[in-house]
């Protein structure tokens, strides 16, 4: 039979072992808890998104010249029918617009006044779920191509944000990017910023502000502002 004061410290030690075991487990279901909270609620603002317009700062970092080429502007989403529409001004000493639709995306240089038209074809339904990361897109059909993991919550422009990280299902996608953090506003349900991960440790951070939900959107806003004499590229897929 076991001393008092042993089978005391048995039991603390016990105890221990239990707290031990038992934690993580706690930890984890009030992590699968927080995580099913965030993605109910982006489904939510999903379910009468109609339009997003933010201002945005891109960080695109390069490792293998340890540079950082930083690019401002505006951005904008539209909803038609059974696809979204993006629009972006980049300001800056290379402006630049951008505008997806259909399954183009085109590039305007006013500089020297030229379009180049690329066609995501196939990769449509790809390119527009990182396109709508955190804007109008459901929270529950990130699964469907990304392993989810709640990180908690962090501060994001003044914003308590929920960060949740992505990883890839599809290879072809990590060859690009491996690893994805989204910090999510919960009162509005979208993104405020975003970093993507490349394999070779380049990665591009997107801070977003002013965000505006289901605002009015000028039609002008989805249409180039081209000249006569715009030229007109169209790479090679």
């Amino acid at each position: 039979m076991l001393h008092p004061i042993i089978k005391r410290k048995a039991f603390s030690f016990f105890s221990l072992l239990l707290l031990l075991a038992v934690a993580p487990m706690a930890q984890a279901q009030q992590s699968s808890t927080d995580l099913e909270s965030v993605l109910n609620k982006m489904d939510s603002v999903a379910s009468t998104f109609k339009s997003a317009q933010a201002d945005f700062v891109w960080d695109q970092y390069e490792m293998a010249v340890n540079s950082t080429d930083t690019q401002q502007g505006t951005i904008y989403f539209r909803r038609k029918s059974d696809s979204t529409e993006m629009a972006a001004n980049i300001s800056g000493s290379a402006p630049k617009n951008v505008l997806f639709q259909g399954n183009t995306v085109r590039v305007y240089e006013p500089k020297i006044d030229r379009v180049t038209i690329y066609n995501v074809g196939k990769n449509k339904t790809a390119f527009e779920s990182f396109l709508l990361l955190g804007f109008g897109g459901r929270g529950h059909d990130l699964q469907q191509s990304f392993d989810l993991k709640y990180l908690g919550r962090e501060q994001a422009h003044g914003v308590n944000a929920a960060k949740l990280e992505l990883i890839p299902k599809s290879d072809s996608v990590r060859n690009n990017f491996d690893r994805i953090l989204l910090w999510i506003d919960l009162d509005r349900g979208v993104s405020v910023q975003q970093q993507f991960f490349a394999p070779m440790g380049d990665y591009r951070l997107a801070k977003y502000s002013n965000i505006k939900i289901n605002n009015s959107i000028p039609d002008n806003v989805f249409k180039l502002k081209t000249t006569s004499k715009t030229e007109v590229v169209k790479p090679q897929s």
